[in-house]
């Protein structure tokens, strides 16, 4: 049997592609950096650059520009008449919901149940992204209980008493061209409910206009009709509990960090702190900070994100809302990466002993058929190899699952057809549900869904990859792994027919909130700090440290355990939140001991990712 390293152009799939815009956001057919390019095996991760057809830039050029136009001339905005503003509010009541029973039921819940309230903006050139932030805070609101989302143009009066708490996400600036589309209700019932309120981005001084700017400030102890995103300045940290969580925006793509204007010190407190280093020293104001019982971010905090973002803060801050009483604690989740039939099982077993002495459980991916239709590493004559074709192989994986793993479906070939796809058609190398080509500049652009994308056609393949495991005496596998990371809508539905989790980052697609068609050039790629229950139902275990890679590959820079470490420990910022990282077999033990260590040394606990399904 011959052995032989994996082309190193897939790793960069998954090592390169930390996420983007709202977790992610990415148009495909051509529009867009996503950035998944070459190394050996590959390394599941999100995108890295937005697509252009996002209008990302344009959409920040133009809440900068309508900021300057309220600071130059503010709108004569009415107050509600009839108001009667308390001057405070109960803070946050909600329980602490243990991360696998909350879950359990995402329909039908007590009335003392933890509930989310999700509204977002679809109005203006730009309203398609409020669907798209909808979808990413419904499916972190999902960790805590059952979830209601919705545009905010639709909201009745008292429905933010019917839940824990309610959060807006204002990504559409009202006013000049755009006519506020948020009802006189929810600005009525936020300034008189005593339920946890969180609003996020624009449109927060229209609430302090509505209920009168004295009213806002003598409850609130701000003055958000003179706050304002410019000067955007250049805010590269954002300061959390003891961490100095990142923020990495390109140029011509920040549209600012609203700045409080405190006017009460003593009823506000700050959560997060934004650093701006165009100053000298640094400007810090708040990030996000909390008065009575409204919290308030200032700005949305989906955008150019990476494993050490400040996203990390909205992770944890969500807890305040809906689970305030939740304890600390800190959990991993280890996963071994692209096993295929044609792996050295001499790799395998020295991977596989080393965990097996630490006591780690962790979970380990399989590919259950390997094919490379074009002899790409094969001299040239095409190869498909399967698990009964290879016993030492086989061997290996139950030597894994006696001694603390834990096996993930990753596919049935994880490749398409004899096409590169975007590389050569190498089970490893390739997407199996998603078209993808690399562009001239060296870019691998999504697609879309492959031609023949319907439950069929994916439920065939799923189904044939189960039947590879039960003849060669391996268990099927309850959790799945995409191949990189990419799938459909309609994919994921059937998948979820299959498996009882999926362990990754996932993508979410325009429509599929709203209950409209489902446009499957424009989506939201997301990771998670801890399990969630999505908005199909489905429960998606984390993955949010990325992977080793020792060499920099085009032009990407490597990732040593240092990084991994690093991004771990901004993660203990999340009272309940994990670490979980991935690594390729075919590296040598010792960096995958450097990371281990440097994990359980911030306290995390190796967790079977099987014990977080409910």
């Amino acid at each position: 049997m011959r052995m032989r390293w994996r082309s190193r152009r897939a790793a960069a799939l998954l090592t390169a592609l930390v996420m983007i815009f709202a977790f992610g956001i990415v148009a495909g057919s051509g529009a867009g950096a996503a950035d998944r390019r070459g190394e050996r095996g590959h390394g599941e991760k999100m995108l890295r650059t937005p697509s252009p057809a996002l209008k990302l830039k344009d959409w920040a050029k133009q809440q900068i520009s309508a900021d300057k136009q309220r600071r130059r001339n503010p709108r004569a905005i009415k107050p509600i008449p009839g108001l009667k503003i308390t001057s405070k509010a109960a803070g946050p009541t909600a329980r602490a919901a243990s991360p696998t029973a909350r879950a359990a039921s995402p329909t039908a819940r007590a009335a003392d149940a933890t509930s989310a309230l999700i509204l977002y903006d679809t109005a203006g050139p730009y309203g398609f992204l409020g669907e798209l932030y909808g979808m990413a805070t419904a499916n972190l609101a999902g960790r805590f209980g059952e979830v209601t989302a919705k545009p905010v143009s639709q909201y009745s009066a008292g429905q933010v008493e019917q839940h824990t708490a309610t959060i807006y996400i204002g990504s559409t600036y009202y006013g000049g061209a755009i006519p506020d589309a948020i009802p006189d209700a929810f600005y009525s019932d936020v300034a008189t409910t005593a339920k946890p309120i969180i609003w996020i981005n624009d449109n927060i001084w229209t609430l302090a206009n509505k209920i009168g700017t004295a009213n806002f400030t003598a409850k609130y102890g701000w003055d958000p009709t003179n706050s304002y995103f410019d000067p955007i300045g250049d805010i590269t940290r954002v300061d959390y509990k003891t961490q100095p969580l990142t923020r990495t925006v390109p140029d011509g793509g920040d549209n600012g960090v609203l700045r409080p204007y405190v006017t009460n010190p003593s009823l506000v407190t700050p959560l997060a702190i934004a650093n701006d280093i165009s100053t000298t020293p640094a400007t810090t104001f708040p990030w996000a900070l909390r008065s009575s019982n409204l919290t308030y971010l200032g700005e949305i905090p989906y955008s150019y994100v990476n494993e050490t973002d400040r996203i990390i803060a909205w992770h944890d801050l969500l807890f305040d809302a809906l689970a305030p009483s939740t304890p600390t604690r800190h959990r991993a989740i280890l996963r071994l990466e692209d096993i295929s039939p044609n792996s050295d099982p001499n790799q395998l077993m020295n991977i596989a002993r080393y965990l097996a002495g630490q006591r780690i459980p962790y979970a380990f991916q399989v590919i259950p058929v390997y094919t490379d239709p074009n002899g790409e590493y094969n001299d040239g004559v095409p190869e498909t190899v399967t698990l009964a074709q290879r016993p030492l192989v086989v061997n290996a994986l139950k030597y894994m699952l006696a001694n603390g793993g834990r096996i993930v479906a990753h596919g049935y070939t994880h490749q398409y057809k004899d096409v590169a796809n975007p590389y050569n058609g190498v089970s490893g190398d390739d997407f199996e549900f998603f078209r993808a080509h690399v562009n001239a500049d060296g870019y691998v652009i999504f697609d879309g869904p492959a031609p023949e994308d319907s439950e069929t056609w994916v439920d065939g393949r799923l189904a044939a990859g189960k039947a590879e495991y039960g003849p060669v005496g391996l268990p099927v596998p309850t959790i799945w792994t995409t191949p990189h990371y990419a799938a459909s809508a309609l994919d994921y539905g059937v998948i979820k027919q299959h498996y009882a989790a999926r362990l990754e980052r996932s993508l979410f697609f325009s429509g599929q909130l709203s209950g409209g068609p489902i446009d499957g050039q424009r989506y939201i790629g997301q990771f998670f700090p801890y399990p969630v229950r999505d908005i199909n139902g489905a429960t998606v275990l984390p993955e949010n440290l990325g992977n080793y890679e020792p060499e920099s590959q085009n032009n990407h820079p490597a990732r040593f355990p240092a990084d991994i470490i690093r991004a771990a420990r901004y993660n203990l910022a999340v009272r309940d939140g994990f670490a979980s990282t991935f690594y390729h077999p075919y590296y040598p033990v010792a960096p995958l001991r450097e990371i281990v260590r440097g994990i359980r040394n911030l306290g995390y606990t190796f967790v079977d990712p099987a014990t977080l399904i409910p």
